[in-house]
């Protein structure tokens, strides 16, 4: 009897044994196929025009939105398995949520798909580390991923896959457990947005590394919750799209030409659902962001606390406080600016906040933070030349001790 159970404690040790390493040795062909790329150094936003990403805006055509929540999938394996996609929908929309979307991970949601305004977006990435994409139009689930390391060629090279499937790919909360440090994010390209804000996390100073460094990229916010139950998880940060109408094309173009902006709304304590869908109507509305000639114009509806307007690498340019309309006069160093609108609450301190996205200097044509990075072929074919031969030995010579072990 203790002959056969240890036979099957050594058949499971061995199938255990097995799995991984066929799982370090997908993991190690992943690295030896991503290119070797050059990076150029970061540069600024240049040219004799001002980019205002809300040209055309229309104040009563705001869309509110948010595109990462996450509902039962995967057998419930995954968390968010309290949640049906029936309840999140009914919570969103008593909100006063217009574009509402479910985000699993590595799962494409079909609720509502029938629908003009369906969005298919899920959350990619099965790393440990956390570094994740929110794919938005997806066209598909990408089941390619680095799940022990990443340095700064496999998250250009993951970037590259992805923006050649979906419609837009957003960085998702890239503070988390320093997913996109702010170092690389000077150098990254070919993705459309960053998740500046969600629920837990404030990636602000990642989103001016990327702005810092010429790339047009525009902020997406999100609750990113998991528990559509907890009244201090859903609501509090969103997508405001000035869109026409819902439907699916006119949000993603609306997206994608930065004319959104980020909302961080104040929660109060002790508030439940139906208080905060009431606060939800009474949540200023952003009348117009013009150019007249170098100066920006900003008006919101009722008197903010202040205005902040930000320059390169984050720097506070200038502050207006308790009027309704304020002005920035870009200076011919200013590369981009960007706009904090802070609201009071009852108890006349920090409320509720609106983050638009940047005014920056361009040539005139369309911006796009398109790939930057080429790939070295030299340094990428020779590691490959050397790295293919290792690991086809050291996966023989594996085998060959198993083989002989047998005998």
């Amino acid at each position: 009897m203790p002959k056969s159970g240890s036979t099957v404690i050594g058949k499971i040790r061995k199938v255990f044994l097995w799995i991984i390493v066929v799982f370090l040795t997908c993991e190690l062909f992943l690295f030896i196929i991503t290119p070797i790329y050059d990076f150029p150094q970061p540069s600024i936003f240049a040219g004799d025009k001002l980019y205002n990403p809300y040209r055309g805006m229309d104040s009563s055509q705001w869309k509110k939105a948010n595109f990462h929540f996450h509902t039962r999938a995967w057998a419930g394996l995954t968390n968010g398995r309290k949640n049906s996609d029936e309840t999140f929908w009914k919570t969103y929309k008593k909100l006063g949520y217009d574009v509402p979307c479910i985000s699993n991970y590595q799962n494409i949601s079909k609720f509502n798909k029938d629908s003009a305004f369906y969005i298919p977006v899920y959350e990619h990435g099965f790393g440990i580390q956390k570094k994740h994409q929110l794919c938005i139009g997806a066209r598909k689930v990408s089941w390619i991923d680095f799940s022990i390391f990443q340095n700064l060629n496999t998250r250009q090279f993951m970037l590259n896959i992805l923006h050649d499937q979906n419609e837009a790919v957003a960085l998702a909360h890239p503070d988390w457990e320093d997913g996109y440090p702010v170092d690389l994010l000077h150098f990254l390209s070919n993705y459309d947005l960053i998740e500046v804000l969600d629920q837990n996390w404030r990636s602000i100073p990642q989103w001016d590394a990327a702005l810092s460094s010429g790339h047009p990229v525009f902020i997406v916010a999100d609750d990113d919750a998991h528990d559509v139950y907890n009244i201090y998880k859903v609501g509090i940060c969103c997508t405001f799209i000035n869109s026409r109408t819902n439907h699916t094309a006119d949000i993603l173009h609306s997206l994608k030409e930065g004319n959104a902006f980020g909302a961080d709304v104040y929660m109060y304590n002790g508030e439940g659902f139906d208080k905060k869908a009431e606060r939800a109507k009474q949540i200023p509305k952003l009348n117009s962001v013009k150019l007249d000639h170098d100066t920006l114009w900003i008006s919101v509806s009722s008197k903010p606390m202040k205005v902040e307007f930000i320059g390169q690498d984050g720097k506070i340019m200038k502050t207006v406080e308790d009027h309704p309309e304020a002005f920035y006069k870009f200076l011919p160093e200013d590369t981009y600016i960007r706009t904090v609108i802070t609201f009071p609450n009852d108890m006349k301190g920090r409320g509720t906040r609106f983050y638009l996205n940047p005014v920056f200097r361009y040539s005139g044509e369309r911006p796009v933070n398109s790939l930057r990075a080429e790939v070295n072929r030299t340094k990428t074919w020779l590691i490959r030349l050397v790295s293919i031969p290792v690991l086809l030995l050291l996966f023989g010579f594996f085998v060959y001790l198993q083989t002989r072990r047998k005998h």
